[in-house]
Protein backbone atom coordinates (compact mmCIF):
# COMPACT_ATOMS: atom_id res chain seq x y z
CA UNK A 1 0.00 0.00 0.00
CA UNK A 2 1.22 3.54 -0.28
CA UNK A 3 0.19 6.18 2.26
CA UNK A 4 1.14 9.79 2.23
CA UNK A 5 2.29 12.16 4.98
CA UNK A 6 3.17 15.75 4.96
CA UNK A 7 2.04 15.68 1.19
CA UNK A 8 4.35 13.22 0.34
CA UNK A 9 3.67 9.82 -1.26
CA UNK A 10 5.62 6.84 0.40
CA UNK A 11 5.53 3.24 -0.35
CA UNK A 12 4.42 0.52 2.39
CA UNK A 13 7.93 -0.50 2.26
CA UNK A 14 9.44 3.08 3.26
CA UNK A 15 7.29 4.17 5.21
CA UNK A 16 7.25 0.91 7.45
CA UNK A 17 10.95 0.89 7.81
CA UNK A 18 10.54 4.81 8.81
CA UNK A 19 8.07 3.97 10.99
CA UNK A 20 10.13 1.34 13.40
CA UNK A 21 11.70 3.71 14.70
CA UNK A 22 9.25 6.24 15.94
CA UNK A 23 9.26 5.73 19.78
CA UNK A 24 5.91 4.32 19.29
CA UNK A 25 7.46 0.87 18.44
CA UNK A 26 4.69 -1.33 20.06
CA UNK A 27 6.01 -3.68 22.72
CA UNK A 28 7.27 -7.20 22.00
CA UNK A 29 4.26 -9.52 21.08
CA UNK A 30 4.95 -11.90 24.12
CA UNK A 31 2.72 -14.68 24.66
CA UNK A 32 2.03 -15.67 28.55
CA UNK A 33 0.54 -19.06 27.97
CA UNK A 34 2.06 -21.74 30.03
CA UNK A 35 5.05 -23.72 27.61
CA UNK A 36 3.66 -27.49 27.42
CA UNK A 37 6.10 -30.12 28.31
CA UNK A 38 7.28 -33.63 26.94
CA UNK A 39 7.75 -34.56 23.15
CA UNK A 40 4.82 -32.62 21.85
CA UNK A 41 5.72 -29.36 23.22
CA UNK A 42 4.88 -26.55 21.11
CA UNK A 43 6.95 -23.68 19.99
CA UNK A 44 6.24 -20.17 21.74
CA UNK A 45 4.75 -18.36 19.57
CA UNK A 46 6.41 -19.13 16.14
CA UNK A 47 4.72 -16.72 14.05
CA UNK A 48 4.69 -13.48 16.31
CA UNK A 49 3.52 -10.39 15.64
CA UNK A 50 6.04 -8.04 13.97
CA UNK A 51 3.70 -4.77 14.22
CA UNK A 52 4.45 -1.38 14.84
CA UNK A 53 1.94 1.66 15.19
CA UNK A 54 2.47 4.63 12.45
CA UNK A 55 3.93 7.85 14.28
CA UNK A 56 1.57 10.07 15.25
CA UNK A 57 0.51 13.51 16.92
CA UNK A 58 -0.79 14.57 20.20
CA UNK A 59 -4.54 15.45 18.88
CA UNK A 60 -7.74 16.88 20.79
CA UNK A 61 -11.46 15.87 19.31
CA UNK A 62 -13.33 18.80 21.00
CA UNK A 63 -17.50 19.44 20.78
CA UNK A 64 -18.28 16.21 19.00
CA UNK A 65 -21.08 14.09 20.61
CA UNK A 66 -18.78 10.57 22.11
CA UNK A 67 -20.09 7.26 22.19
CA UNK A 68 -17.17 5.62 24.20
CA UNK A 69 -18.18 2.14 22.98
CA UNK A 70 -19.36 0.79 26.32
CA UNK A 71 -22.45 2.39 26.13
CA UNK A 72 -21.52 5.75 27.11
CA UNK A 73 -22.17 9.15 26.18
CA UNK A 74 -20.64 12.58 26.13
CA UNK A 75 -22.29 15.69 24.62
CA UNK A 76 -19.51 18.54 23.66
CA UNK A 77 -17.26 15.81 24.83
CA UNK A 78 -13.33 16.41 24.31
CA UNK A 79 -10.78 13.61 23.48
CA UNK A 80 -7.45 13.59 23.73
CA UNK A 81 -4.76 11.31 22.15
CA UNK A 82 -0.87 11.00 22.76
CA UNK A 83 1.71 8.41 22.71
CA UNK A 84 -0.45 6.31 20.96
CA UNK A 85 -3.12 6.24 23.71
CA UNK A 86 -6.10 7.82 24.90
CA UNK A 87 -5.05 10.08 27.09
CA UNK A 88 -8.30 11.81 28.37
CA UNK A 89 -11.56 12.18 27.78
CA UNK A 90 -14.55 13.97 29.14
CA UNK A 91 -16.92 16.53 28.46
CA UNK A 92 -16.15 20.41 27.81
CA UNK A 93 -14.38 21.47 30.66
CA UNK A 94 -11.24 18.77 30.22
CA UNK A 95 -8.12 20.41 30.17
CA UNK A 96 -6.19 20.42 26.74
CA UNK A 97 -2.63 20.67 26.65
CA UNK A 98 -0.76 23.82 24.86
CA UNK A 99 0.88 22.88 21.47
CA UNK A 100 -1.48 19.97 20.13
CA UNK A 101 -3.26 19.46 17.03
CA UNK A 102 -6.47 20.84 18.18
CA UNK A 103 -9.93 19.42 15.66
CA UNK A 104 -12.89 21.51 15.91
CA UNK A 105 -15.46 18.55 15.78
CA UNK A 106 -18.69 20.60 16.90
CA UNK A 107 -21.90 18.60 15.16
CA UNK A 108 -19.81 15.33 14.27
CA UNK A 109 -19.40 12.07 16.22
CA UNK A 110 -16.60 10.00 17.97
CA UNK A 111 -16.62 6.43 18.25
CA UNK A 112 -13.71 3.73 19.27
CA UNK A 113 -12.95 2.43 15.47
CA UNK A 114 -15.29 0.19 14.23
CA UNK A 115 -14.22 -4.00 14.98
CA UNK A 116 -15.17 -6.84 12.78
CA UNK A 117 -15.32 -9.84 14.62
CA UNK A 118 -15.78 -11.64 11.44
CA UNK A 119 -14.16 -11.38 8.19
CA UNK A 120 -12.58 -12.84 5.44
CA UNK A 121 -10.14 -10.23 3.95
CA UNK A 122 -6.84 -11.36 2.67
CA UNK A 123 -8.02 -15.02 2.86
CA UNK A 124 -10.65 -14.47 0.12
CA UNK A 125 -8.99 -11.18 -1.38
CA UNK A 126 -10.16 -8.83 -4.15
CA UNK A 127 -10.31 -9.53 -6.71
CA UNK A 128 -12.31 -12.88 -6.10
CA UNK A 129 -10.95 -15.19 -7.91
CA UNK A 130 -10.06 -18.94 -8.15
CA UNK A 131 -6.38 -18.26 -7.72
CA UNK A 132 -6.65 -16.04 -4.31
CA UNK A 133 -9.47 -18.27 -2.73
CA UNK A 134 -7.48 -19.30 0.33
CA UNK A 135 -10.05 -19.43 3.26
CA UNK A 136 -11.19 -23.27 3.06
CA UNK A 137 -8.84 -26.22 3.13
CA UNK A 138 -12.20 -28.20 1.77
CA UNK A 139 -10.24 -31.76 1.78
CA UNK A 140 -11.27 -32.82 5.41
CA UNK A 141 -14.14 -32.13 7.69
CA UNK A 142 -11.70 -31.87 10.27
CA UNK A 143 -8.73 -29.15 9.90
CA UNK A 144 -7.57 -27.49 12.83
CA UNK A 145 -4.35 -27.45 12.12
CA UNK A 146 -4.65 -24.71 9.39
CA UNK A 147 -4.15 -21.22 10.16
CA UNK A 148 -6.01 -18.46 8.74
CA UNK A 149 -2.89 -15.88 8.72
CA UNK A 150 -0.95 -18.14 6.73
CA UNK A 151 -3.20 -17.52 3.66
CA UNK A 152 -3.43 -13.60 4.48
CA UNK A 153 -2.32 -11.25 1.75
CA UNK A 154 -1.41 -8.14 3.32
CA UNK A 155 -1.96 -6.40 -0.23
CA UNK A 156 -5.63 -6.79 -0.27
CA UNK A 157 -7.65 -3.88 -1.25
CA UNK A 158 -10.46 -4.71 1.31
CA UNK A 159 -8.50 -3.52 3.65
CA UNK A 160 -7.99 0.28 2.92
CA UNK A 161 -11.88 0.38 1.93
CA UNK A 162 -13.16 -1.32 5.33
CA UNK A 163 -10.58 1.50 6.86
CA UNK A 164 -11.52 4.85 5.13
CA UNK A 165 -15.41 3.71 4.28
CA UNK A 166 -16.33 1.24 7.30
CA UNK A 167 -13.88 2.89 10.45
CA UNK A 168 -12.84 -0.41 10.91
CA UNK A 169 -9.42 -0.69 12.55
CA UNK A 170 -9.22 -3.77 14.24
CA UNK A 171 -10.75 -7.10 12.31
CA UNK A 172 -10.65 -10.92 12.82
CA UNK A 173 -9.96 -13.32 9.55
CA UNK A 174 -11.44 -16.69 9.94
CA UNK A 175 -11.32 -19.78 7.76
CA UNK A 176 -14.08 -20.18 6.05
CA UNK A 177 -16.60 -22.97 6.99
CA UNK A 178 -16.74 -25.67 5.06
CA UNK A 179 -15.34 -27.79 7.78
CA UNK A 180 -16.44 -28.94 11.22
CA UNK A 181 -12.81 -27.72 12.29
CA UNK A 182 -11.63 -24.85 10.14
CA UNK A 183 -8.52 -24.13 11.87
CA UNK A 184 -7.74 -20.75 13.57
CA UNK A 185 -8.13 -17.05 13.05
CA UNK A 186 -6.03 -13.74 13.54
CA UNK A 187 -6.75 -10.91 14.78
CA UNK A 188 -5.18 -7.78 12.36
CA UNK A 189 -4.69 -3.94 13.20
CA UNK A 190 -6.03 -2.56 10.11
CA UNK A 191 -3.10 -0.67 8.76
CA UNK A 192 -0.67 -0.83 5.64
CA UNK A 193 1.60 -3.13 5.84
CA UNK A 194 4.20 -5.82 4.13
CA UNK A 195 3.55 -9.13 5.51
CA UNK A 196 0.70 -10.68 7.68
CA UNK A 197 3.25 -9.93 10.72
CA UNK A 198 3.00 -6.63 10.60
CA UNK A 199 -0.51 -6.33 10.41
CA UNK A 200 -0.95 -9.17 13.49
CA UNK A 201 -2.42 -7.55 16.76
CA UNK A 202 -0.12 -8.05 19.42
CA UNK A 203 -0.74 -10.69 21.76
CA UNK A 204 -4.22 -11.08 21.18
CA UNK A 205 -5.58 -14.74 21.34
CA UNK A 206 -6.43 -16.85 18.25
CA UNK A 207 -9.53 -18.15 17.44
CA UNK A 208 -10.76 -21.68 16.64
CA UNK A 209 -13.35 -21.25 13.36
CA UNK A 210 -15.84 -24.50 13.64
CA UNK A 211 -19.46 -24.58 11.92
CA UNK A 212 -22.48 -26.20 12.63
CA UNK A 213 -25.14 -27.18 9.60
CA UNK A 214 -25.71 -27.55 5.91
CA UNK A 215 -22.42 -26.17 4.76
CA UNK A 216 -19.92 -29.26 6.54
CA UNK A 217 -22.84 -31.43 5.74
CA UNK A 218 -23.09 -30.79 1.73
CA UNK A 219 -19.39 -30.49 1.00
CA UNK A 220 -18.54 -33.87 2.51
CA UNK A 221 -21.73 -35.61 1.85
CA UNK A 222 -21.67 -34.24 -1.86
CA UNK A 223 -18.00 -36.49 -1.83
CA UNK A 224 -20.17 -39.56 -0.31
CA UNK A 225 -17.63 -39.45 3.06
CA UNK A 226 -19.00 -38.34 6.19
CA UNK A 227 -20.62 -36.11 7.71
CA UNK A 228 -23.27 -36.32 5.16
CA UNK A 229 -26.31 -35.09 7.80
CA UNK A 230 -26.27 -33.02 11.39
CA UNK A 231 -25.98 -36.12 13.26
CA UNK A 232 -22.78 -37.03 11.36
CA UNK A 233 -21.70 -33.38 12.13
CA UNK A 234 -22.41 -33.82 15.93
CA UNK A 235 -20.29 -37.58 15.34
CA UNK A 236 -17.66 -36.55 14.20
CA UNK A 237 -17.09 -33.63 16.27
CA UNK A 238 -17.34 -35.39 19.32
CA UNK A 239 -14.94 -38.27 18.04
CA UNK A 240 -12.22 -35.72 16.85
CA UNK A 241 -12.87 -33.99 20.99
CA UNK A 242 -12.31 -37.26 22.19
CA UNK A 243 -8.64 -37.72 20.53
CA UNK A 244 -8.00 -34.18 21.52
CA UNK A 245 -8.68 -34.60 25.15
CA UNK A 246 -6.48 -38.11 24.74
CA UNK A 247 -3.78 -35.61 23.63
CA UNK A 248 -3.95 -33.03 25.88
CA UNK A 249 -4.04 -35.22 29.43
CA UNK A 250 -0.60 -36.92 27.81
CA UNK A 251 0.63 -33.49 26.78
CA UNK A 252 -0.36 -31.72 30.28
CA UNK A 253 1.34 -34.54 32.04
CA UNK A 254 4.89 -34.32 30.07
CA UNK A 255 4.36 -37.32 28.17
CA UNK A 256 6.02 -38.15 25.25
CA UNK A 257 3.92 -37.92 21.61
CA UNK A 258 3.84 -36.93 18.42
CA UNK A 259 3.50 -33.48 17.66
CA UNK A 260 0.08 -33.01 15.85
CA UNK A 261 -0.85 -29.57 14.69
CA UNK A 262 -4.62 -30.32 14.75
CA UNK A 263 -4.33 -31.64 18.33
CA UNK A 264 -2.40 -28.54 18.84
CA UNK A 265 -5.06 -26.32 18.49
CA UNK A 266 -7.95 -28.20 19.86
CA UNK A 267 -5.53 -28.67 23.11
CA UNK A 268 -5.48 -25.42 23.60
CA UNK A 269 -9.32 -24.95 23.39
CA UNK A 270 -9.63 -27.35 25.70
CA UNK A 271 -7.13 -25.59 27.99
CA UNK A 272 -8.76 -21.72 27.55
CA UNK A 273 -6.00 -20.65 25.58
CA UNK A 274 -7.99 -20.50 21.99
CA UNK A 275 -11.76 -19.09 21.63
CA UNK A 276 -13.98 -20.65 20.05
CA UNK A 277 -16.22 -19.04 16.73
CA UNK A 278 -18.72 -21.87 16.39
CA UNK A 279 -20.65 -20.86 12.39
CA UNK A 280 -24.08 -21.94 13.55
CA UNK A 281 -27.63 -20.45 12.19
CA UNK A 282 -30.35 -22.19 14.07
CA UNK A 283 -31.43 -22.23 17.65
CA UNK A 284 -31.75 -26.27 18.13
CA UNK A 285 -27.95 -26.96 16.60
CA UNK A 286 -26.69 -24.05 19.18
CA UNK A 287 -28.06 -25.66 22.19
CA UNK A 288 -26.41 -29.23 20.90
CA UNK A 289 -23.09 -27.42 20.60
CA UNK A 290 -23.64 -26.07 23.85
CA UNK A 291 -24.09 -29.18 25.47
CA UNK A 292 -20.89 -30.65 23.63
CA UNK A 293 -18.93 -27.97 25.27
CA UNK A 294 -19.80 -28.88 28.32
CA UNK A 295 -19.36 -32.98 27.80
CA UNK A 296 -15.69 -31.89 27.09
CA UNK A 297 -14.51 -28.65 28.61
CA UNK A 298 -14.30 -25.82 26.16
CA UNK A 299 -16.35 -22.56 26.33
CA UNK A 300 -17.96 -21.43 23.11
CA UNK A 301 -16.96 -17.58 22.47
CA UNK A 302 -19.82 -16.46 19.71
CA UNK A 303 -21.78 -18.24 17.90
CA UNK A 304 -21.65 -16.57 14.33
CA UNK A 305 -24.63 -15.77 11.38
CA UNK A 306 -26.85 -17.18 14.26
CA UNK A 307 -30.34 -16.10 12.63
CA UNK A 308 -32.09 -18.15 15.29
CA UNK A 309 -30.33 -16.58 18.57
CA UNK A 310 -33.76 -14.81 19.10
CA UNK A 311 -35.33 -18.29 19.93
CA UNK A 312 -32.68 -18.97 22.67
CA UNK A 313 -31.18 -15.46 23.88
CA UNK A 314 -31.78 -16.54 27.09
CA UNK A 315 -29.28 -19.95 26.79
CA UNK A 316 -27.26 -17.55 24.96
CA UNK A 317 -27.32 -15.01 28.12
CA UNK A 318 -27.36 -17.86 30.34
CA UNK A 319 -24.09 -19.46 29.32
CA UNK A 320 -22.08 -16.23 28.50
CA UNK A 321 -21.62 -16.75 24.84
CA UNK A 322 -22.52 -13.98 22.09
CA UNK A 323 -23.71 -14.02 18.95
CA UNK A 324 -22.40 -12.38 15.81
CA UNK A 325 -25.48 -11.26 13.49
CA UNK A 326 -26.27 -9.35 10.31
CA UNK A 327 -29.15 -7.03 10.50
CA UNK A 328 -31.32 -8.45 7.72
CA UNK A 329 -29.29 -10.37 5.92
CA UNK A 330 -31.23 -14.24 6.27
CA UNK A 331 -33.07 -16.69 3.98
CA UNK A 332 -30.81 -17.63 1.60
CA UNK A 333 -30.89 -21.29 2.78
CA UNK A 334 -32.56 -23.50 4.84
CA UNK A 335 -31.02 -22.59 7.94
CA UNK A 336 -30.91 -19.19 7.36
CA UNK A 337 -34.23 -19.12 6.73
CA UNK A 338 -36.49 -18.17 10.20
CA UNK A 339 -33.99 -14.82 10.52
CA UNK A 340 -36.12 -11.83 11.19
CA UNK A 341 -34.60 -8.52 11.09
CA UNK A 342 -35.59 -7.98 15.29
CA UNK A 343 -32.75 -10.89 15.97
CA UNK A 344 -29.92 -8.50 17.16
CA UNK A 345 -32.07 -6.08 19.67
CA UNK A 346 -34.19 -8.99 20.92
CA UNK A 347 -30.87 -10.96 21.93
CA UNK A 348 -29.59 -7.52 23.52
CA UNK A 349 -33.22 -6.94 25.25
CA UNK A 350 -32.16 -10.54 26.85
CA UNK A 351 -29.38 -9.09 28.80
CA UNK A 352 -26.90 -11.52 26.09
CA UNK A 353 -24.00 -10.10 23.90
CA UNK A 354 -24.75 -9.28 20.81
CA UNK A 355 -22.37 -8.32 17.40
CA UNK A 356 -22.70 -6.82 14.20
CA UNK A 357 -20.76 -8.51 11.75
CA UNK A 358 -19.89 -8.51 8.14
CA UNK A 359 -18.52 -11.75 6.61
CA UNK A 360 -18.51 -9.59 3.19
CA UNK A 361 -15.87 -7.42 1.28
CA UNK A 362 -18.82 -4.98 1.05
CA UNK A 363 -20.24 -5.53 4.17
CA UNK A 364 -17.63 -4.51 6.22
CA UNK A 365 -17.92 -1.03 4.59
CA UNK A 366 -20.84 -0.43 5.62
CA UNK A 367 -21.61 -1.83 9.43
CA UNK A 368 -22.74 1.33 11.21
CA UNK A 369 -25.37 0.89 8.66
CA UNK A 370 -25.85 -2.80 9.34
CA UNK A 371 -26.19 -1.71 13.01
CA UNK A 372 -28.19 1.10 12.30
CA UNK A 373 -30.85 -1.15 10.42
CA UNK A 374 -30.87 -3.37 13.29
CA UNK A 375 -31.05 -0.37 15.96
CA UNK A 376 -34.34 0.54 13.95
CA UNK A 377 -35.76 -2.72 13.64
CA UNK A 378 -35.81 -3.12 17.53
CA UNK A 379 -37.12 0.86 18.20
CA UNK A 380 -40.47 -0.56 15.72
CA UNK A 381 -41.06 -2.81 18.04
CA UNK A 382 -40.68 -1.13 20.78
CA UNK A 383 -37.11 -2.12 22.31
CA UNK A 384 -35.83 1.17 23.06
CA UNK A 385 -32.13 1.24 22.36
CA UNK A 386 -30.15 4.11 22.75
CA UNK A 387 -27.67 5.16 20.02
CA UNK A 388 -24.82 5.01 22.39
CA UNK A 389 -25.52 1.65 23.94
CA UNK A 390 -26.01 0.03 19.97
CA UNK A 391 -22.75 1.08 19.60
CA UNK A 392 -21.17 -1.30 22.10
CA UNK A 393 -22.32 -4.41 19.26
CA UNK A 394 -19.16 -2.63 16.91
CA UNK A 395 -16.80 -1.57 19.29
CA UNK A 396 -16.44 -3.50 23.18
CA UNK A 397 -18.53 -6.85 22.85
CA UNK A 398 -16.52 -7.95 19.88
CA UNK A 399 -13.57 -6.94 21.73
CA UNK A 400 -14.54 -9.07 24.56
CA UNK A 401 -15.48 -11.95 22.52
CA UNK A 402 -12.20 -12.11 21.03
CA UNK A 403 -10.04 -11.18 24.03
CA UNK A 404 -9.04 -8.06 23.73
CA UNK A 405 -11.38 -5.59 25.29
CA UNK A 406 -8.48 -4.92 28.09
CA UNK A 407 -6.56 -2.84 25.22
CA UNK A 408 -9.28 -1.80 22.90
CA UNK A 409 -13.15 -1.43 21.48
CA UNK A 410 -13.89 1.66 23.88
CA UNK A 411 -12.39 5.05 24.62
CA UNK A 412 -10.92 5.15 28.06
CA UNK A 413 -7.59 6.12 29.13
CA UNK A 414 -4.71 3.54 28.34
CA UNK A 415 -6.54 1.99 26.02
CA UNK A 416 -5.21 2.06 22.11
CA UNK A 417 -6.06 5.29 20.37
CA UNK A 418 -8.03 3.51 17.71
CA UNK A 419 -10.25 6.72 16.82
CA UNK A 420 -13.15 7.12 13.89
CA UNK A 421 -14.45 11.21 13.81
CA UNK A 422 -17.62 10.24 11.81
CA UNK A 423 -19.32 13.49 9.98
CA UNK A 424 -22.35 12.97 11.51
CA UNK A 425 -24.91 10.14 13.12
CA UNK A 426 -22.96 7.22 12.37
CA UNK A 427 -26.53 5.84 12.47
CA UNK A 428 -27.39 7.71 9.32
CA UNK A 429 -26.91 6.25 5.85
CA UNK A 430 -25.56 9.71 5.29
CA UNK A 431 -22.91 9.73 7.07
CA UNK A 432 -19.11 8.56 6.51
CA UNK A 433 -15.80 8.84 8.60
CA UNK A 434 -13.74 11.69 7.95
CA UNK A 435 -10.74 11.04 9.85
CA UNK A 436 -9.11 7.70 11.75
CA UNK A 437 -6.75 6.88 14.00
CA UNK A 438 -5.29 3.78 14.58
CA UNK A 439 -2.59 3.86 17.76
CA UNK A 440 -2.91 7.57 17.46
CA UNK A 441 -1.90 7.46 13.79
CA UNK A 442 -3.82 9.51 11.53
CA UNK A 443 -4.16 7.06 8.94
CA UNK A 444 -7.13 8.23 7.17
CA UNK A 445 -8.19 11.68 6.21
CA UNK A 446 -11.10 12.60 3.61
CA UNK A 447 -9.87 15.86 2.93
CA UNK A 448 -6.39 14.85 2.41
CA UNK A 449 -6.84 12.75 -0.70
CA UNK A 450 -2.78 11.38 -0.36
CA UNK A 451 -3.62 10.56 3.39
CA UNK A 452 -5.32 6.81 2.11
CA UNK A 453 -3.90 3.64 2.06
CA UNK A 454 -3.83 2.05 -1.51
CA UNK A 455 -2.66 -1.86 -1.52
CA UNK A 456 0.49 -1.53 -4.04
CA UNK A 457 -1.71 -4.16 -6.34
CA UNK A 458 -3.66 -1.94 -7.29
CA UNK A 459 -0.98 1.29 -7.98
CA UNK A 460 -1.62 2.55 -12.01
CA UNK A 461 -4.86 0.44 -12.25
CA UNK A 462 -7.47 2.84 -13.64
CA UNK A 463 -10.08 3.34 -11.51
CA UNK A 464 -8.87 1.64 -8.61
CA UNK A 465 -4.80 3.00 -7.07
CA UNK A 466 -5.48 5.63 -9.35
CA UNK A 467 -8.56 7.41 -8.25
CA UNK A 468 -9.65 7.47 -4.92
Amino acid sequence: MAFSNRGVSLTVAAVLLASSATPLAARKDKDERPASQGASAEPENPYPSTYRPYGGRPTVLRGATVFDGEGGRIDNGVVFLSDGKVTAIGGPDTPIPADVVVIDAQGKYVTPGVIDIHSHLGDYPSPGVEALSDGNEATSPVTPHVWAEHSVWPQDPGFSRALANGGVTTLQILPGSANLFGGRSVTLKNVPARTMQGMKFPGAPQGLKMACGENPKRVYGSKGREPSTRMGNMAVNRQTWIKAREYQQKRAAGKDQTRDLGMETLADVLEGKIMVHNHCYRADEMANVIDMSKEFGYKVSTFHHAVESYKIADLLRDNGICSALWGDWYGFKMEAYDGIKENIPLVHKAGACAIVHSDDQDGIQRLNQEAAKALGAGRRMGIDISDEVAWTWLAINPARAMGIADRTGSLKVGKMADVVLWNGNPFSTYTRPEKVWIDGALLYDAFDPKRRPVSDFELGQIGAGDVK
